[in-house]
């Protein structure tokens, strides 16, 4: 019989002698299944290698690494075999024209009304968050929650039709468990970004957003990624959600309390590939590498290759430079189209100078009904009664007094479910 895992449902008082202990715990557990971690970690690194040379090949080819599909084959049910087998392959993708590119250019100048008109520049505090606030814009991230083009994009009938296909990409039911309802999001609250004409930015550095050390310490995630451990890694799917829409995860400055299929925008403005855009590693696979990476020996062991709390997950050259060999930037993208990345997806904001153009964004991701996401959803309640900013984000709460905030009066059918009112 399997010895259990340790395990913290909260952050361990003493991380380093609990990186030790789960590291221990892991190899032990591995070198049970007859294979060692260097074995295990092989099988990893091939699988991983062949989807890295495929994007290089494709790069060579001179194609787009980026599927990219229209929003009326999502609607018509008309998005093919071939279209869907390489959005998993790649788990990135670019919806064009999600929205109406005039309507999208409606909501960019609607937001600019909304906080103008409520001097958010002159109340304007700095960012509230140390992440996003290395991009160095005055500022580039608003946080604003809950204007009336937010909602409306969040509640609308073109963004549901989008997440129901997204969600559906994935496995979310096994062992007689229904992990989320796929045809069911709920409002998963988020910023905007805006960024304008002549900016330079720093950008954001490569890193993940899907949790830190509770992936490897909480019990739920111990589930989620058990065949990485337990000597069935040719098992491992990263669209499985099986065990990962209960967890919980550790808390700190850069938590998501939903679970998310997707991570994704909306485009408010039209934007060149080359003006300091999102770059991604469309390699779903990748996720399996980031977990076993810290078992290898080179890696001290207090050390989860540099994972910890109360930061992003990192990734870098220093563990984990054959994948960042695939680093890719979304196309040009026009105003109203959307752009979606797989939840485990290392990520990144590349920097610019000058910039042309506007870039402007709006963040929506697909964040399907499940436990996980009904309880989170009281929060959200709570702060879009109130105006105020989500448990998930700094306390800053410029929203509390501004009169023309979207109000539950304005919520369809698909914004109450989503809130957990129906």
């Amino acid at each position: 019989m399997t010895t259990a895992l340790p395990h913290w449902e909260e952050t361990p008082a003493d991380l380093p002698a609990a990186i030790r202990e789960i590291k221990a715990a892991l190899r032990e557990r591995i070198a049970a299944s007859g294979r060692t971690v260097e074995e295990v970690f092989a099988v990893v690194e091939a699988r991983v290698q062949a989807a890295v040379d495929d994007i290089a090949a494709a790069r060579h080819r001179g194609e787009s690494v980026w599927p990219v599909i229209e929003f009326a084959d999502i609607a018509a049910g008309t998005v093919t075999d071939a279209q869907r087998d390489l959005l998993r392959r790649r788990g990135c993708l670019v919806v064009r024209g999600h929205f109406d590119r005039d309507q999208a250019l409606r909501w960019d100048g609607e937001i600019v009304d909304y906080v103008t008109g409520n001097r958010f520049f002159e109340s304007y505090r700095g960012p509230g968050d140390d992440f996003f606030g290395s991009v160095g814009s005055k500022p580039e991230i608003y946080p604003i929650y809950w204007s009336p083009p937010q909602m409306q994009a969040r509640q609308s009938e073109r963004m549901a039709t989008v997440q129901a296909f997204l969600n559906g990409l994935w496995k979310h039911e096994s062992d007689g468990v229904r992990w989320f309802d796929p045809q069911r999001d709920s409002l998963y609250p988020d910023r905007i970004r805006r960024r304008p004409e002549g900016a330079d930015s720093a950008g954001l550095g490569t890193h993940l957003d899907p949790g830190t050390l509770d992936l490897w310490m909480t019990r739920a995630y111990q589930q989620a990624f058990r065949h990485l451990f337990d000597g069935s890694v040719e098992r491992y799917d990263p669209w499985d959600a099986a065990h990962r829409t209960a967890g919980p995860q550790y808390p700190g400055s850069t938590m998501c309390s939903a679970f998310r299929t997707f991570q994704g925008w909306t485009a408010l403005s039209d934007m060149d590939h080359d003006q300091g855009v999102l770059h991604t590693v469309p390699v779903p696979e990748a996720m399996a590498y980031l977990m076993l990476r810290p078992l290898l020996p080179d890696v001290p062991d207090d050390d989860m290759c540099g994972v910890t709390v109360n930061q992003v997950f990192p990734a870098g050259h220093k563990w984990h430079a054959p994948l960042l060999a695939a680093l890719t930037g979304i196309p040009d993208v026009r105003a109203g189209d959307s752009v979606w990345w797989h939840c485990d997806m290392i990520h990144s904001v590349a920097p610019v100078e000058d910039q042309q153009g506007w870039g402007n964004v709006m963040y929506i991701p697909a964040a399907p009904w499940c436990p996980r996401n009904e309880r989170y959803a009281e929060s959200v309640r709570q702060a879009f009664l109130t105006g105020e900013s989500p448990s998930d984000f700094p306390a800053e709460h410029y929203e509390r007094d501004w009169p023309d905030r979207f109000q539950a009066a304005d919520l369809n059918a698909i914004g109450r479910r989503g809130l957990g009112l129906d």
